[in-house]
C-alpha cells in the first residue's frame, strides 16, 4: 500500500552520487532546503515508459517549470549512480538532476517502495511525482494501485497544470539538416536567436534523402517543423518568426 505524504517533510537521506568520476554524498537538505523542487520517481532507468515518456516530458518542459519558480527537477529511482548517469547521457537529460536511491531509503521513507520481484527487479519505487517547497511536500500525484505500471497522473504536463495552468508550453521544433549546409546553419541561428530549442535530424546519420522526401515531401534542407506543422526552409522560417 503506497501512501500520500502531502504536508510532511521529505525523508532525511544521504545519496551516493557520481560526479566527475568521484563519489559525492548529497543530502536531502542539499536537494530541498530553501528551494522549490519538482520530483518524479519511477521504477527503473532504461525501462520503456520511463525512457519514452516520463523522463523526456520533464526534460522538455524544464525551462517552463523554471519560469514558474521551480528551482530544480529531480528524477529519483532505486538504481545505482552509474546506471542513472548513463541513462541521463543516453536521454540527453541535461535539465534534470538524477538522484540514485540505490538502497531505496528515500523511497521507503516516502511510503513508495514496492516489491517487483515478479519481474526480477526486487524492491523498486512506485511511480509518482511531487512538488516540494523548502523540504515539505505540497502536492503528490501518485499512480493508481493497479496491475502493471500505470502512467496516468505523474507526467510533466499534469504537474505543470497544477503549478500554473495558464503557462504557455514551449513549441516543439524539429528540423532536417545536412552537414555543411549554409541555409541549415541560418535556420538554426534564427531558432536560437528566438530562444526556441530544437531537435536536429541530420541526413546521413540513419536518415536518408529518401526519408526526407517520405516525411516532408521536399528534397531540400533545412525543413523545419513546429508543433507538427511543416514551416519549410530558412526563408519560410524567417517569415514565420517575423510574424510571431
Amino acid at each position: 500500500m503506497v501512501t500520500n505524504c502531502e504536508g510532511k517533510p521529505v525523508p532525511s537521506v544521504t545519496f551516493q552520487t557520481r560526479q566527475d568520476n568521484q563519489w559525492v554524498s548529497v543530502t536531502s537538505d542539499q536537494l530541498f532546503q530553501g528551494k522549490t523542487v519538482v520530483v518524479f520517481s519511477l521504477p527503473g532507468a532504461f525501462t520503456p515508459t520511463c525512457s519514452s515518456t516520463h523522463l523526456p516530458g520533464y526534460n522538455e518542459l524544464a525551462k517552463t517549470f523554471k519560469a514558474c519558480g521551480v528551482d530544480d527537477i529531480v528524477c529519483m529511482s532505486v538504481n545505482d549512480a552509474f546506471v542513472m548517469n548513463e541513462w541521463a547521457k543516453y536521454q540527453e537529460a541535461e535539465n534534470i538532476t538524477m538522484i540514485p536511491d540505490g538502497n531505496g531509503e528515500f523511497t521507503a521513507g516516502m511510503g513508495m517502495l514496492v516489491d517487483k520481484s515478479d519481474l526480477g527487479f526486487g524492491k523498486r519505487s512506485w511511480r509518482y511525482s511531487m512538488l516540494v517547497k523548502d523540504g515539505i511536500v505540497e502536492k503528490m500525484f501518485v499512480e493508481p494501485e493497479e496491475p502493471g505500471d500505470p502512467f496516468k497522473v505523474s507526467d510533466a504536463e499534469t504537474m505543470l497544470r497544477y503549478i500554473n495552468p495558464d503557462i504557455a508550453k514551449p513549441k516543439l521544433v524539429s528540423l532536417f539538416t545536412k552537414v555543411g549546409c549554409p541555409f541549415c546553419a541560418r535556420a538554426k541561428a534564427m531558432l536560437t536567436e528566438h530562444g526556441l530549442d530544437y531537435e536536429e535530424i541530420v541526413l546521413g546519420q540513419q536518415v536518408t534523402s529518401r526519408s526526407l522526401r517520405a516525411v516532408t515531401g521536399a528534397t531540400t534542407v533545412p525543413q523545419v517543423f513546429i508543433n507538427g506543422e511543416r514551416i519549410g526552409g530558412s526563408e519560410e522560417l524567417a517569415a514565420y518568426l517575423a510574424a510571431c
